[in-house]
């Protein structure tokens, strides 16, 4: 990446028109990753249930079925950067989208439970391929003039995934008669939604072939006649190639492989920094997100909701997480980080102690109390909303900020790689603390939500408006 004096000096550089558009169509090409990302993380949530029907299992097992695509997620985030620099981005997003393909073939054909598990966590490692190359190529394509905004595909694309997968599900549920396990096209519904990935996956396959390498790895294995132009495709043709060229050959002299030693300091292993990074992604998903979006289904029909409602809920949910979303996006540069991380923890609270009052009641011919059945529902929605105009943008934007130059890329790693345990530990954790009680989950829930407003007040400092090189 060149560093902010000199992507100055180039931002000023806007894109001809002319080109504008198939700069958008490469990033949107490459933000089907994003997409894929999002389709598959969420799609599980309505085969949860017919999953525990059909191979009998209870909440211990069904739970590791569900957690263990993210630890595929971890070794494929581990692992792209060092594939993408040794083959490229491009076959790197083609790697993705053909375990992507394997996967939802696989998982929508199992035999047994630990064959469904095995698909998801190939799944996993693709979803998280797909979380480092796409945010990395878009990053290396861009035009420094458009970088930002182009950048902004990516989360766009993971939460329009996370909706649509709902509304497929539910649509296939509503074809299967409200049955999970109802016959559809010769299958079982529940491996009808599985399956659908095929789609988005052989189509984020099929547009690798249409944009072009990143330039910067051209450069980076000598092929410097193609990345002129790939630069002459995307930043137009008044731009000074040969200038171009060497300004990326010079930043990619200049920077420093940050490894896990550097990050080592003090007398808590370490640096403060690395502590503060780990603390936001912990945070963010120990709040309980993402039960909104692999169990949402699952949660609504224990409190009596019918499946087809419930369905249909968790599809509305994600469109709540869409408008979230674009708000974020609107203000995180003008509110700034650290007030909108605040603001969506207050909101939380307010969302998830309301759940967790709702949940406290008792379940009448099987279904919450009319009034208690509304306030959670609508607490649900709140929190989700809250969530998305805060910290599901926010935590991002802040990693790849708040390091100094010297130690980003290895710091970003560990807070990467503990956001993906606390995912995990949320999600394998779920259904047995919801057996157990519904309501002390939220309350759990609650507590940390609570707890980030401190842990921002005290520990984290703003970055709005800084330059990297101002992080030290």
């Amino acid at each position: 990446m060149t560093s902010t004096a000199q992507a100055s000096t180039t931002g000023a550089r806007a894109t001809h028109p002319e080109h504008l558009s198939h700069v958008i169509f490469i990033a949107a090409a490459a933000a089907m990753g994003g997409f894929l990302f999002g389709y598959d993380s969420a799609v599980i949530n309505g085969a949860v249930e017919a999953v525990r029907d059909r191979y009998d299992v209870g909440s211990t097992a069904l739970a590791q079925v569900i957690a263990i695509a993210l630890i595929g997620c971890a070794v494929g985030a581990a692992t792209a950067g060092r594939i993408a620099d040794r083959i490229g981005r491009i076959r790197c997003m083609q790697i993705a989208a053909a375990l992507f393909t394997v996967s939802a073939v696989g998982s929508a054909l199992p035999f047994a439970l630990w064959d469904l598990a095995f698909w998801r966590v190939v799944g996993g490692f693709a979803i998280g391929m797909a979380s480092v190359i796409g945010p990395a190529y878009i990053a290396e394509v861009a035009p420094p003039a458009y970088r930002g905004r182009l950048g902004s595909f990516q989360q766009a694309a993971i939460v329009v995934g996370i909706a649509v997968s709902q509304l497929v599900n539910w649509g296939i549920l509503n074809a299967a008669d409200g049955d999970q396990r109802g016959e559809l096209l010769g299958l079982e519904a529940w491996q009808v939604m599985l399956g659908v990935m095929v789609v988005p996956a052989v189509l984020y396959g099929l547009l690798s072939f249409a944009i072009p390498e990143s330039p910067r790895f051209l450069i980076s294995v000598g092929k410097h006649v193609r990345a002129r132009q790939v630069l002459a495709e995307v930043e137009g043709d008044g731009v000074d190639l040969d200038a171009r060229v060497a300004e990326i050959e010079s930043a990619m002299r200049r920077e420093h492989k940050s490894s896990f030693k550097d990050l080592l300091g003090g007398s808590l292993l370490f640096k403060p920094i690395v502590w503060i990074g780990i603390g936001l992604s912990v945070f963010q998903q120990f709040v309980g997100i993402n039960v909104a979006f692999y169990y949402s289904a699952t949660l609504w029909q224990s409190v009596g909701v019918d499946p087809t409602e419930s369905f249909f809920y968790s599809f509305t949910t994600s469109i709540i997480n869409i408008v979230g979303t674009v708000i974020a996006m609107i203000f995180v540069d003008r509110v700034g980080r650290k007030p909108l991380a605040l603001i969506g923890s207050v909101g939380m609270v307010l969302g998830l102690a309301l759940e967790a009052w709702a949940f406290s009641y008792d379940l009448v011919d099987g279904r919450l109390p009319a009034t208690q059945g509304w306030v959670a529902l609508i607490a649900a929605h709140v929190f989700v909303l809250f969530f998305a105009l805060s910290w599901g943008v926010v935590v991002w934007v802040m990693l790849g900020e708040m390091f100094p130059n010297r130690i980003r890329a290895a710091a970003l790693g560990v807070a990467a790689s503990a956001q993906w345990i606390a995912n995990w530990a949320i999600t394998a954790s779920f259904p047995s603390l919801a057996d157990w009680n519904l309501s002390v989950t939220y309350v759990i829930y609650t507590v940390f939500a609570a707890l980030s407003i401190p842990f921002v007040l005290k520990f984290v400092k703003e970055t709005k408006g800084k330059s990297l090189e101002e992080m030290g």
